[in-house]
This record gives structure tokens, sequence and C-alpha cells, in this order.
């Protein structure tokens, strides 16, 4: 191994001896060598050789003018690191003007300061309407026999309910307890959170029980004899059933979910306890659950044993063009006379049902026409003790009551309302976003 390491060192050796005598011989001999490459260099042509040749070489013109500072490779500074800074530096030199205050006031505002009216109940022991205001996050109390004069601008409530210590907001459905005159509220859209208040609550007051229910829960109605509270979801669609004194956490009793029940956006709800039966309104919107999009059925009314729960497809349904629904919202029973009523929002009427009606059946009578005061009804409430129907209209900022059998386009007996005569509701809910119609000039608010 010896010899073999010898010779190995010996054959380097003289490798290196002959690189060194080559480079002295260009230092110090190669003058010739040197004149033909720079001569070369000056040929004004290149022979055809097919690879890429120096043709010329030529210095950059001088630049004038500011440059931006050199900043090195190695600096260790990324590139959009050093525009940001850059930026920053130009904008603190830069002269202070409104348009640089992030907490400018803006130019105008588009809101509804009035009330608008989504859900009515009555306390037929005290003869007060309970009006829940989804606009300002409230409950208005008036007496029943308020009728607002046409020149008047509105009518003064009672009593109301509204502050932060209430937690009502988005408030869209109410029941009242004609035995104790506690009141329910649901919230749909925020808290999620459902709050009962004692008969005669006013002001900024906490509730006396809250419950957390679903995200996106909707109607509201009570099984007094089963001490039972059903309440709409309206996504995933289902109806969730809590023991009527239920609170803070409490778990449902069971659970109406599943595509064989047929819901799709659930709103409305009403109990037949005689014969064991529930409603529940459909707007018809189903998004997809696991992804987005999603797709647009027909509303409808679907109706199933009031103890269902789990995937329970509906006994029957009434859904089809001679319904006239459209977005129905909430519902009323009389289980009396085996009347459904049904707040039929976006068509602007009253429709009335039979119980047992089903598939595309057209209702018993409706209440519709300018005569009648209705604007985007959402709440509806039947008051046997004075035979009249109370609707609260999200459109106008009013609620407008009717003899039960009114039918066609007749006239409000009474109307209560919250802001000037012929004052449209602009309908601002839970703006996700805004948009702006350059060729009609429009503002676009997605709720």
């Amino acid at each position: 191994m010896q010899g073999v390491h010898g010779t190995v060192r010996r054959f380097w050796s003289g490798l290196l001896c002959l690189l060194v005598a080559g480079a002295a011989w260009i230092l110090c001999g190669g003058g010739t060598w040197q004149s033909d490459w720079l001569a070369a260099l000056r040929q004004p042509a290149r022979t055809a050789t097919g690879e890429p040749q120096l043709v010329s070489v030529e210095p950059l013109p001088a630049l004038d003018g500011e440059m931006c500072e050199w900043v090195p490779a190695g600096a260790g500074v990324p590139l959009a690191s050093a525009l940001r800074l850059a930026a920053l530096a130009q904008a603190q030199d830069a002269p202070r003007t409104s348009a640089m205050n992030a907490d400018r006031e803006p130019v105008r505002i588009v809101r509804d300061t009035y009330p608008t009216y989504s859900a009515v109940g009555v306390d037929l022991q005290t003869n007060e309407v309970y009006l829940q205001d989804e606009n300002l996050f409230g409950l208005m109390v008036f007496d029943r026999q308020t009728d607002t004069p046409p020149a008047a601008a509105f009518s003064e409530p009672k009593r109301r309910l509204r502050g932060s210590e209430t937690r009502l907001e988005f408030n869209c459905a109410l029941y009242v307890d004609q035995g104790t005159g506690d009141v329910y509220s649901v919230n749909n859209d925020m808290v999620d959170t459902m709050v009962v208040f004692p008969r005669g609550a006013m002001g900024n007051v906490a509730p006396m029980r809250q419950l957390h229910t679903p995200h996106r829960t909707y109607g509201i109605a009570v099984d007094e004899g089963a001490q039972e509270l059903y309440l709409t979801v309206q996504h995933p669609p289902q109806v969730v059933v809590y023991r009527k004194t239920a609170a803070a956490e409490d778990k449902p009793l069971r659970i109406l979910r599943g595509n064989r029940t047929q819901m799709k956006d659930a709103h409305g709800i009403a109990l037949d306890t005689k014969n064991n039966l529930m409603f529940v309104s459909n707007h018809g919107t189903l998004p997809n659950e696991n992804s987005s999009g999603g797709s647009f059925e027909p509303p409808s009314i679907t109706v199933y044993p009031l103890k269902a729960g789990g995937d329970t497809p509906p006994l029957r349904v009434i859904e089809g063009p001679k319904t006239q629904l459209n977005w129905p919202a909430l519902l009323f029973l009389d289980q009396e006379r085996g009347d459904l009523y049904v707040a039929n929002d976006v068509d602007n009427s009253i429709l009335v049902f039979k119980a047992d009606d089903r598939g595309d059946v057209a209702p018993s009578r409706a209440i519709k026409g300018p005569k009648t005061g209705l604007m985007n009804p959402t709440g509806i409430f039947l008051d046997p003790r004075n035979d009249e129907l109370w609707v609260s209209n999200m459109g106008n900022h009013s609620a407008t009551v009717y003899r039960r059998t009114a039918s066609g386009d007749a006239a409000p007996l009474r109307t209560i309302r919250s802001a000037p005569m012929g004052k449209t509701a602009q309908m601002i809910g839970n703006p996700g976003g805004v948009g702006y119609d350059t060729k009609r000039e429009e503002i676009l608010v997605p709720n």
C-alpha cells in the first residue's frame, strides 16, 4: 500500500509543476498570444459556427437623476419589505389630510331609524299587544285598541324593552304565555339565544331566563299540555323540541331533521294538539351542508306527527303554484275551526288553508290588496276572545288588525304605526357586503 501511495503523490506533484510553468509562460512570454487574442476581439465579423459568440462590448450610458438606494442581496431585507418601508417613509413625509384619517365621519348613512315588526302577540289578560322590533332590537308594547291616525307620525308605546341587557338581537318570533304573561323572544342571527321576560318588564333589563339555541333559530310554538317548546331552525332545516322551562345549555328532548323530512329553510311552526299534528312553513332555499351552492325548491308547508323526531317524512305537503306560497313566514292554527293562517311575506298577503289540505291546493281565502295595508307580513296572531286577526308588517313599520273572517282587499279595523304614513322600511337586516350598480346608480345590499 505504501508503494501505491508514493506513486500517486509523485503524479500530482508533476502535474502541479506543469501548471505552474504554463502560467509563467503566459504571464512572461505569452505576449504574442495576448496580442492575437485582443486582435480577434476587434474583428468586425465572426465565422458562423452554430454556437453563441461575443460580438461586441459597449458601455452603458451614464444615468442622471435620483436612483433608489441599492440593497445588496446579502442584506437580508426582502424586496416586498423594502418597498413597504419606502412607502411608509413617503407617507410619513406627506402632508396630513382628512383622507388619511381612518376614523373620519361618513359622507352619509343609509339606515332605518324606525322600528320594523317581525312578529306580533296579544296578552289576552291585559289587552296588550307585543310587537317584535327586529330593526332596533326591542319589544314594543301597545294597548290593544291603539289606532294611529293617518295624520300622526306614529303611536307611542305603553312601554318598551330595549338595550344590551335584554339580549334582544335580530329577534324574529315571540310567544306570549296566556297563563303567566311571560314573553318568549327568539333571536335569529347573532346571539343564538331565546330570552324570556315576565309580564310588565320594561327598559334595559336582563331576561329572567335564557336558552342557548342553534344558530338560525326562527319560529316558536308551545304545547302547553305537554309543557314542550318547539323551535324551527332555518339551516340545516330542523325542529328542535325542549322542555318549556329549558334554560342555559339544556339539550333538546328530540330533533326532527334529515332529507326525508323535506324541510327547506324552515321558518314558521304551528301545533294541533287535538289531532297531534305539527305544521312547518318552508321558504324553499336548500344550501348544501358540506359544500358551496345549493338549490331553490318550491315553498311549502310540511305536516308531521306532533311527536315526530329523527328523519321522519311528512304526512302530507302543501305545495305548488295554486297555493300562492311565496316565502311563507310565521303560522297560526285555529284549532277550533281547523284554519291554518300563513303570513305570506313576498306576496304581501295572508293565506288561510284548511288544516287537512294537501298538495297543490288554493287557499280557502286570502287577505290581499292595496286597502289591506299589508307589506311583507311575517308575523301573525289570532285573538279568539275578540275574534281579531293581528299581522306584523316588516315592510312599512306597522301592525294591522282585521276581523277573523276578513277576505280579499279588506281594510284593517285598526293600524298601529311606528313611522309616518307611507314610510317604506329599508329592510336592511344583517348586511354581509355592499355593491354599486353604476348603470342604475343603485346601492345593492345583500342581507
